[in-house]
């Protein structure tokens, strides 16, 4: 028999492998979609799936519609193993494919590899595009920082100093170390005449403070191995999260401090954000339980505003950095930035500027912001 004809049902075969692969991924989006109250989103994923294995065939030109998909439909990425949360940790980062993408439909002299890519360039900039541009104004009447400290600071003094160098209103610190909190009140108390503490966070300002209590950002026993516990086996961990009120000459502020919960690629769970996810959804309905109009929320939030785990926050909050910064503001890690997981959110108060301070002693880098009533 001659290789064309064997090649003749192989690909047969093939075919109706796809073909059941693809019926049985639609079927088991089906079962979740039931048991979650959402037939409609899992079939809409099988579909996405199906697309995305269609294009991804040997032709380059497949390439970019790929990536153009992937950075438009983001949203409808499975979650499971964190995958979704992944994605859109380091979604600016997919722009970068389009120049390698670029030189290889260049290389081949592929016409419509060229014109394929302009899905992922109208992708990026619709996503991206406006963070180019400086929205910076002059003014505002309260400046903010958030800073991420790192409990293994090895100069809290110094870090302190640095931060009350920089003449801010509000000075928000996450992950203190208890040893280290003296220092950083010591050095601050020059400065900052008020200030909370709970636990791990505290906020540190030139106007009164009331109303200060813990938010409790921590809830439930979760993670891969929190079935194989007993609540009374549980650490007790100190507070991660923090509500205020600051008064100002225009009125009474809100203003939370939060460390959402670690995130972590494990071998067998993937992309594991269950601590912080349960952080977040904690934190919004604090948020939108609030009776007062004019709220900010500082702190170190394990994630992007992009990440699907925080709809619930921006929803009711949108970023500093994005209506009035330039550029992406990445904060973390300080040696290379490759991501904005430290935020500032604010409602019924308008950001005028918002930038990144210099490093400190940290793993991350202090954010800032200036707000006007």
């Amino acid at each position: 028999m001659s290789e064309a004809l064997r090649e003749v049902p192989d690909a047969r075969q093939q075919g109706d492998a796809e073909e059941r692969a693809e019926i049985l991924d639609t079927a088991q989006a089906g079962q979740c979609g039931a048991g979650r109250g959402d037939t409609g989103s899992g079939a809409r994923r099988a579909r996405i799936r199906r697309a995305i294995r269609s294009l991804s065939g040997p032709d380059p030109w497949k390439r970019g519609l790929v990536l153009g998909l992937l950075m438009l439909l983001h949203a409808e990425i499975t979650d499971r193993g964190g995958l979704g949360s992944l994605v859109e940790t380091f979604l600016p980062w997919f722009g970068l494919f389009i120049p390698v993408l670029l030189a290889g439909a260049l290389w081949r002299r592929s016409a419509a590899a060229v014109v394929a890519l302009l899905l992922p360039v109208v992708a990026w900039l619709s996503l991206f595009g406006g963070l180019l541009f400086d929205k910076s104004q002059p003014g505002g009447d309260l400046t903010l920082v958030s800073h991420n400290v790192n409990a293994e600071n090895p100069d809290p003094a110094g870090t302190a100093r640095d931060l009350a160098a920089s003449g801010v209103d509000l000075l928000a610190l996450e992950e203190m170390a208890p040893q280290a909190t003296v220092a950083y009140g010591k050095e601050l108390a020059k400065a900052y005449p008020y200030h909370t503490v709970q636990g791990t966070v505290g906020l540190w300002s030139k106007l009164p403070l009331s109303d200060s209590r813990s938010v409790n950002v921590l809830r439930g026993n979760v993670g891969p191995l929190a079935k194989t516990r007993r609540a009374e086996d549980l650490p007790v961990d100190p507070p991660r999260a923090l509500r205020t009120t600051v008064a100002t000459d225009q009125g009474p502020l809100v203003v939370y401090v939060a460390h959402l919960g670690s995130v972590r690629l494990m071998p067998r769970h993937g992309f594991w954000t269950d601590s912080r996810d349960v952080g977040a959804v904690a934190l919004a309905e604090a948020v939108a339980a609030e009776q007062n109009e004019r709220v900010v929320v500082l702190g170190d939030m394990n994630g992007t505003t992009d990440d699907r785990a925080f709809d619930g926050l921006t929803s009711q909050l949108h970023s500093a950095q994005e209506a009035a910064g330039h550029g992406f503001g990445f904060s973390w890690p300080t040696s290379f930035p490759m991501a904005r997981i430290d935020q500032i959110l604010v409602r019924g108060v308008e950001p005028k500027s918002s930038w990144v301070l210099p490093a400190t002693g940290s793993d991350h880098l202090p954010v800032a912001a200036s707000i006007s009533w």
